[in-house]
């Protein structure tokens, strides 16, 4: 490759992550329905194997998406604004016990005042803030609706998601054999077959991630729920949830639901059941969910995994979060065949060598 096409390549680069630096609050509908098509266009394609047109696939992973989400609408928002105010009812129990049993233990044993806490301060702070969690809806339509053009801003965002997503997913192996050409041709075998790794490791990951951590909410959701306890829906929802970390949603899972079992339940045998439906769940998660689903070709860290999405959170907003994984592991990727590059071209000079071991005989040196 000559310098003149390194130079282009290197301001190209420079000038895409400044583009995406500046455009990042219109980005979101079009990363989202990139998102979206990626993981409807292996569905499409095998609907065309089986004799289908693709504009007809298209149509139907098109509608099985807009299914999902309705019902995603329809069933869990409720009952996520249900959960949520059972916790309310929960808080004044909680603030109690601590007053009644933990801090005068704490001042027993610290000497820390109990007063310092200001726990009625924070007991209203917080059921203020679940009030308005409550009405998600409302709160969120009282706030775009104070701007008349965030308010057009967010309808735009919101309509664009479904066209974007239909139109890449109607011409996405075209997209994909254009942007191959873009490269030179003694450089797109190459190309195409790091493209090939990146979407395995992408593939692997987004689409058997997101499964994994579907399956997991169902599984501690379900298992809570016949535990009996009342916040089983949305404790089950942040374990599966956190589970994109390895071990972290059984961490945050059986934290939440021991704090909540023991408020509700106020005995020990049902937070044993509590404990055994999280220790189930890692059980699968770890023998047979990802295996099955996910595989061992993603390579990411957990440490890396949180990294990358604080990063993104950091850099780019929302937006950032919803890029970080995919981007990490497509660097990934590209940074593994560079130490491969760079050991490949690491090899002894053995012309070199073999002079100077001519040199050191010529002067009796022993080898």
């Amino acid at each position: 490759m000559g310098s003149v096409q390194q130079r282009i390549i290197v301001i190209a680069l420079i000038a895409a992550f400044v583009l995406l630096y500046l455009l990042q609050p219109i980005l979101m509908p079009f990363l989202t329905g990139m998102l979206l098509a990626y993981m409807g266009d292996p569905f499409a394609d095998w609907l065309e194997e089986r004799g289908l047109t693709r504009r007809i696939s298209v149509v139907v992973v098109f509608l099985s998406l807009s299914l999902m989400f309705v019902l995603f609408l329809l069933f869990l928002i409720p009952l996520l604004g249900k959960q949520l105010s059972l916790i309310q009812e929960f808080i004044p129990v909680a603030t109690n016990w601590l007053k009644s049993t933990a801090l005068p233990l704490l001042e027993q044993y610290t000497g820390v005042e109990a007063n310092a806490f200001e726990l009625d301060a924070i007991q209203k702070a917080i059921t203020g803030h679940l009030s308005q969690a409550g009405s998600l809806a409302g709160a969120i339509i009282k706030e775009v609706g104070q701007s008349g053009m965030a308010l057009i801003g967010a309808v735009i965002n919101i309509g664009l998601i479904p066209v974007v997503t239909f139109y890449l997913l109607l011409d996405w192996d075209h997209l994909k054999l254009k942007v191959l050409s873009l490269f030179p041709r003694r450089y797109q075998a190459k190309t195409e077959a790091l493209a090939l790794e990146c979407d395995e490791v992408l593939g692997s990951f987004i689409k058997g991630q997101l499964l994994v951590m579907l399956c997991l909410s169902i599984i501690y959701a379900t298992g809570l729920w016949l535990v009996g306890l009342k916040l089983a829906l949305l404790v089950g929802l942040i374990a599966g949830l956190a589970s994109i970390v390895p071990y972290l949603g059984a961490i945050i899972g059986i934290g939440a639901g021991l704090l909540a079992g023991w408020f509700q339940f106020g005995d020990w045998l049902p937070l044993v059941w509590i404990a055994l439906v999280f220790g189930v769940g890692q059980l699968l998660e770890s023998f047979a969910l990802t295996p099955l689903l996910v595989g061992d070709k993603i390579g990411l860290h957990p440490v890396t995994v949180i990294f990358a999405i604080m990063a993104g959170g950091q850099l780019a907003g929302f937006v950032g979060v919803l890029i970080a994984l995919p981007v990490a592991a497509v660097v990934m990727v590209l940074l593994r065949h560079l130490h491969d590059y760079y050991k490949d071209n690491d090899e002894p000079n053995t012309a070199c060598l073999s002079e100077c071991a001519e040199s050191d005989e010529s002067m009796g040196i022993d080898q």
